[in-house]
C-alpha cells in the first residue's frame, strides 16, 4: 500500500506559488514551454535549416528554392536540406509545414498555386493559406506566353479573338492540369476576351506542348521558360505574354493587355513561408538575409537564366501582395465552374 506523504507546513503553499509561476512562464511564452526556450534572433539559426519544395526536384519551384538554400548556407554555415514534398497540386508538402514548429528552421517555397488558387480550387484544404502561415518574401514572377503551332493562321491575338467569337467552342487550348496556372491563365482571357474555348487538361505542360506541336490543340499558356526554347527554334509562334509589360526574351511580343485583353495580368510567383506563430524577430531576421540574397547581382542572373523576374519584398509587402491575389483568383475559378475534391 502506497504511503502518500503528508506536506510539511509552509509546503504546499510554496508549492501552489511554483505551480503559479510556471503557469505565467507558459502564458507569456506563448502557452507552451518550447517557445519560453527559443532562442533569441541573434542566436539563430544554430542548427540545419529545412526548405519544403511541395513538388518534384528540377522545376522553377526546386531550383529557386536550391539556389537560395545554397547562399543561406554560405551566409550562416548551416545545412540548409531542400526536402521534395509532392502531391495534390502541392498541398501535401505545404500543409507539412503548416504543422512544423514555429521556430523558423522549417520553412516552404510555396507558389501562386499553393498560396492563391488552391484555398478557392480544392473543396476541402489541409491548411489555411492565409492564417497558417507567416510570408518571408516573393522569391520570383514568371509570366506565361500564348504560343500557336507556326502553321496557325493566327498571326496576332486579335486575329484568335475575332475567330473564337465567330466559332464559339471551336478553339481549344491545353493545359498541364485542372487548376494549374496554364489552365487558369485560359479561363481568365475566356473571361476578360468574352470567348468560348474548350480547356484540354493534360498531365504536365509537356505532353500540351507535345499536342501543340502536333496540331492537335489550337493553343497553350504556357511558362515562358518551358516555351522559350521551342520559339527561338521557329517550332511554335508566340502571340502574346501575360505579363504587365513585355519581357526581354521576346521584347517584340506584346502583352495580352497590349494585343487586346486590356488589364490581363498573370504571373506564376514563387516565394517562402514559415508556419504562424514564428517569433517576429526571427522571421524578420529570415525576410532581411534573403532579401539581401534575392538582390545579389548573381543570384539575379540564375533567376534571369530560368525565365524568371527575381523579386523581393518585405513581409508586409508580401501579405498584401498574397491576399490580392486570393481575391483575384476566387473569382476566376468561380467563372470558371472548377472544383477539386
Amino acid at each position: 500500500m502506497a504511503i502518500e506523504k503528508c506536506p510539511q507546513p509552509g509546503q504546499a503553499a510554496t508549492k501552489r506559488k511554483f505551480v503559479a509561476a510556471l503557469a505565467a512562464l507558459s502564458v507569456l511564452a506563448g502557452g507552451a514551454w518550447a517557445p519560453a526556450m527559443a532562442e533569441s534572433a541573434d542566436a539563430f539559426p544554430s542548427k540545419p535549416m529545412t526548405i519544403v519544395v511541395p513538388f518534384s526536384a528540377g522545376g522553377t519551384t526546386d531550383i529557386l528554392a536550391r539556389l537560395i538554400g545554397q547562399k543561406l548556407t554560405e551566409r550562416w554555415k548551416v545545412a540548409v536540406v531542400i526536402e521534395n514534398k509532392v502531391g495534390a497540386g502541392g498541398n501535401i508538402g505545404t500543409a507539412q509545414v503548416a504543422r512544423s514548429d514555429p521556430d523558423g528552421y522549417t520553412l516552404v517555397m510555396g507558389t501562386i498555386g499553393t498560396h492563391a488558387i488552391n484555398p478557392s480550387l480544392y473543396k476541402s484544404m489541409p491548411y489555411d493559406a492565409l492564417k497558417d502561415f507567416v510570408p518571408i518574401t516573393r522569391a520570383a514572377m514568371v509570366p506565361n506566353v500564348l504560343v500557336v503551332n507556326p502553321s496557325s493562321p493566327f498571326n496576332t491575338l486579335e486575329d484568335l479573338i475575332k475567330y473564337a467569337k465567330a466559332n464559339p467552342g471551336k478553339l481549344t487550348f491545353g493545359s498541364s492540369g485542372y487548376g494549374s496556372t496554364l489552365h487558369m491563365s485560359g479561363e481568365l482571357f475566356k473571361t476578360m476576351a468574352v470567348v468560348n474555348v474548350e480547356h484540354i487538361p493534360y498531365k504536365g505542360s509537356s505532353p500540351a506542348v507535345a499536342d501543340l506541336l502536333g496540331n492537335q490543340i489550337t493553343m497553350i499558356f504556357d511558362n515562358l521558360p518551358s516555351s522559350l526554347p521551342h520559339i527561338q527554334a521557329g517550332k511554335l509562334k508566340p502571340l502574346a505574354v501575360t505579363s504587365a509589360s513585355r519581357v526581354p526574351q521576346l521584347p517584340d511580343v506584346p502583352t495580352l493587355s497590349e494585343a487586346g485583353v486590356p488589364g490581363y495580368e498573370v504571373m506564376s510567383w514563387f516565394g517562402l513561408w514559415v508556419p504562424a506563430k514564428t517569433p517576429g524577430p526571427i522571421v524578420e531576421k529570415l525576410n532581411q538575409t534573403i532579401v539581401e540574397i534575392l538582390k545579389m547581382p548573381e543570384v539575379q542572373q540564375k533567376i534571369a537564366q530560368q525565365g524568371a523576374i527575381p523579386s523581393a519584398d518585405t513581409t508586409a509587402q508580401f501579405d498584401e501582395f498574397i491576399r490580392a491575389e486570393t481575391k483575384k483568383w476566387i473569382e476566376v475559378v468561380k467563372a470558371a465552374d472548377v472544383k477539386i475534391m
